[in-house]
């Protein structure tokens, strides 16, 4: 299934299945505006291959979510505005999610779990018990685990994104941000994401020590 497709399943299930005022183009229109959003020339690691890795990851932790389609739409919003300057981009995310959904006929409801889980996938801190943004986060967090050259991959594909921040400010940025992810008791909360411990913290103790080296390269979480 293609992401465009998979986009529309979701959003028919969501509001009834059925195409009584011609929504079917509208949210056509929706997805299409969200893949030039994650195709923007300034995005090389928070685009269309990210999103496409959390959706492919949410459907993997399917069975620990209680809505998957409000997981879904999440995940395609989650960062559909990105500013690497700007230090509320879920936020807007959320709003513009809120936004557009109700246009698209979701019900309230599911609209506002939306923009919620987004909001969570600020500081990736999903609330006890809240088994649909466990999922969301976790999927958002799955890079962390990635075999070692593609977790340097994705470290350098967000500093490219960062290059407006001097290396001093980012080695100090960057350091402070992997103390806090390690001193977390755990990274992932669903049982299936929690076998990806292990490579997640080695590979933020490798980063962690190159960043006392001459090169001190580094990179945000997602």
């Amino acid at each position: 299934m293609d992401l465009l497709t998979g986009w529309a399943a979701a959003l028919q299930r969501l509001t009834g299945g059925d195409d009584p005022e011609g929504r079917d183009s509208a949210h056509a229109r929706l997805g299409l505006g969200l893949i030039a959003r994650y195709t923007e020339s300034h995005r090389r690691y928070h685009n269309l291959a990210h999103v496409a890795a959390v959706l492919s990851t949410v459907a993997e932790l399917v069975g620990c979510a209680d809505e998957p389609d409000v997981v879904r739409l999440a995940a395609w919003y989650h960062d559909a505005v990105y500013d690497p300057r700007s230090t509320d981009n879920e936020e807007h995310s959320a709003v513009l999610a809120a936004a557009e959904l109700a246009e698209a006929g979701v019900p309230p409801a599911a609209v506002c779990r939306v923009a919620e889980l987004i909001r969570c996938t600020a500081g990736h801190d999903a609330p006890p018990g809240d088994r649909d943004a466990e999922v969301l986060c976790d999927a958002d967090l799955r890079v962390l685990a990635a075999a070692a050259p593609d977790y340097d991959r994705y470290t350098a594909a967000v500093r490219a994104e960062y290059a407006h921040v001097a290396d001093g400010d980012w080695r100090a940025g960057r350091a402070a941000v992997l103390h806090g992810l390690l001193s977390l008791p755990r990274l992932f909360r669903t049982a299936p994401a929690r076998a990806w411990e292990p490579v997640a913290r080695a590979n933020l103790r490798r980063e962690l020590a190159a960043l006392s080296g001459p090169s001190g390269g580094a990179a945000r979480p997602p």
